[in-house]
């Protein structure tokens, strides 16, 4: 479960300290925002007393890496990836947003494999952006999945048997979901080479 949060909002609908993600979320979707996630009340308190850029651009966990500029990365986005332990093996994954590396979901363990972790994480994260009706772009670092989402098909070669049911059940839904529903939702590749690991990354390289 991720740790509680508070999120200072200096810039965007109604300027604040707000407890909750999605109450943060209300605030800077659709208009040009500064804000920041803080640990604790107090440290947020503090940083909505002072100027924004004290806080905006500092280095810290799970935010965008330091090599990659504001020009090249898009923070107010969602950041998805997945993580195997064996290929196949116990899989799960999870989808962050950029800006303040908040966990917005997670799924597993389930027995899979990587690819196919990215490509549900993918599915998992345009339809709550869509079920939410908020618009914001979603970055994976796996060509093979996005490709896949393009196609409307998970191309794994995984065999479907006994250990593998449940995933493949997922899978039907995520693809039976992609041909229903239409998407304006704007899919970019992570440029690790460039960037660095993508927020979403479980970090067990």
């Amino acid at each position: 479960m991720a740790k509680k949060k508070y999120y200072v909002v200096w810039k965007g609908v109604t300027p604040g300290i707000y407890s909750s993600w999605e109450e943060c979320q209300i605030q800077i979707s659709g208009v040009q925002a500064l804000y920041k996630a803080f640990s604790t009340l107090e440290e947020a308190e503090r940083a909505y007393s002072s100027p924004a850029h004290e806080y905006i651009g500092r280095d810290t966990k799970n935010s965008v890496p330091s090599n990659a500029t504001q020009r090249d990365i898009i923070k107010n986005a969602l950041a998805v990836d997945a993580a195997c332990s064996g290929n196949p093996g116990m899989m799960e994954y999870r989808g962050v947003f950029i800006g303040t590396g908040e966990e917005i979901f997670h799924f597993g363990p389930i027995y899979g494999t990587n690819n196919i972790g990215e490509f549900l994480a993918i599915v998992h994260g345009l339809a709550l952006l869509k079920q939410k009706n908020i618009d914001l772009p979603i970055y994976s670092d796996s060509r093979n999945a996005l490709l896949w989402i393009k196609q409307k098909s998970c191309k794994t070669k995984l065999p479907r048997d006994e250990k593998s049911e449940q995933l493949f059940e997922y899978i039907n839904r995520a693809e039976k979901w992609l041909r229903e529903n239409s998407f304006s939702t704007e899919l970019l590749k992570w440029e690790t080479d460039k960037w660095g690991e993508i927020p979403a990354d479980f970090g067990r390289k």
